[in-house]
């Protein structure tokens, strides 16, 4: 047992040594598989709670032979920092936006963000689950990196504002609102007669206590985790688009896993993906209640103003042609004709 131990070691050395950093350590004592997984959100949001669980599930379903470690809350640096990583093999595991970070190798990552394009959860499951899910999945893979079947869930986007509530399309004339750093959203608050600006999310909650910023766009979750509501005072429930997380790998160090515990490793996060949703859901639940409590006040939207505010202003249009006839098909699909 002892030989056959060694002999592995060496052959995974020798193909250490020809990939490079790409490849992860493999400990006589320990794991066979260290693995770096990196987010973006604070501890206490549901995404790092199941991925830390899904590390512990993984663990017990290999034996050991797996170790998943988490750097959440932007500790390995911001997303275009990680998003390097992963692409040289410093960072085995990134869980990323398609709408954001992604669409900057990737535009066509970004189609699920279309500004109210999907009504609800269901429809929104049913595309990304099914054939637009596929789609994306498909131009992941071609771009270079492995992909897990289940988009995990960040959820749909709010506006806070410390200045007015959002009721109609009229009220987000001017307003100074702090979007990621992403064509799409840009194009959506310019669209719509607001004064976005791309900020890291790291800033966000200095940038709108010193008013760089007036109003920010979130879910819930995000909402509560970040206390955005200490610096903001109405939240208008306008669900502008929604935003997830692909849990995407460096394809080079997939390669080195067998393919034993490349399926043990999918089963586990797909599974831990379908929990965060469901953490999700029962948080959009309570959420609007604890965060009223906290000072935040809330307004329905009706979105169908809006849909028409974007298709005047050419977005749906514009954003057909840049993400191409096919795809817009298939997003269609799911949604309904935009524009």
């Amino acid at each position: 047992m002892t030989t056959t131990l060694s002999r592995r070691r060496f052959a995974a050395l020798g193909a250490a040594s020809a990939i490079g950093a790409a490849v992860p350590l493999r400990h006589a004592h320990a794991a066979e598989f260290t693995l770096k997984w990196g987010t973006n959100v604070p501890e206490s949001h549901p995404l790092n709670i199941h991925a830390r669980k899904a590390a512990e599930a993984l663990k017990e379903a290999t034996g050991g032979r797996m170790d998943l470690q988490l750097f959440a809350n932007n500790q390995l640096g911001g997303d275009a920092d990680m998003f390097s990583q992963l692409r040289s093999g410093a960072l085995e595991c990134f869980t990323l936006s398609g709408v954001n970070v992604l669409s900057t190798l990737l535009p066509s990552a970004a189609i699920y963000g279309v500004g109210f394009a999907f009504k609800d959860y269901p429809t929104l499951w049913s595309a990304l689950d099914g054939r637009l899910g596929a789609h994306l999945r498909g131009q992941i893979t071609k771009a270079g990196f492995v992909v897990m079947d289940r988009i995990w869930d960040n959820g749909f986007r709010q506006v806070t504002t410390s200045t007015r509530p959002i009721v109609q399309p009229a009220d987000l004339k001017g307003l100074k609102i702090r979007v990621p750093v992403s064509a799409l959203w840009t194009s959506l608050f310019k669209s719509l007669g607001a004064a976005p600006t791309g900020i890291n999310f790291a800033e966000v909650y200095s940038s709108l206590q010193t008013k760089i910023v007036d109003g920010q766009e979130n879910p819930p979750a995000i909402i509560s985790a970040a206390k955005l509501y200490e610096v903001q005072k109405y939240c208008s429930l306008t669900n502008h688009m929604w935003d997830g997380w692909w849990f995407l790998m460096n394809r080079r160090v997939w390669a080195q896993i067998p393919p034993d515990l490349q399926e043990t490793f999918a089963r586990v996060i797909n599974a831990a993906a379908m929990a965060e949703r469901e953490e999700v859901a029962r948080q959009n639940a309570t959420l609007k209640a604890d965060l009223a409590a906290k000072g935040l006040i809330f307004n329905d939207v009706d979105p169908a103003p809006f849909r028409e505010a974007l298709t005047e202003a050419g977005f749906y249009k514009e954003w057909k042609g840049k993400f191409g006839a096919e795809s817009w098909a298939i997003l269609e699909e799911a949604t309904g004709t935009l524009g």
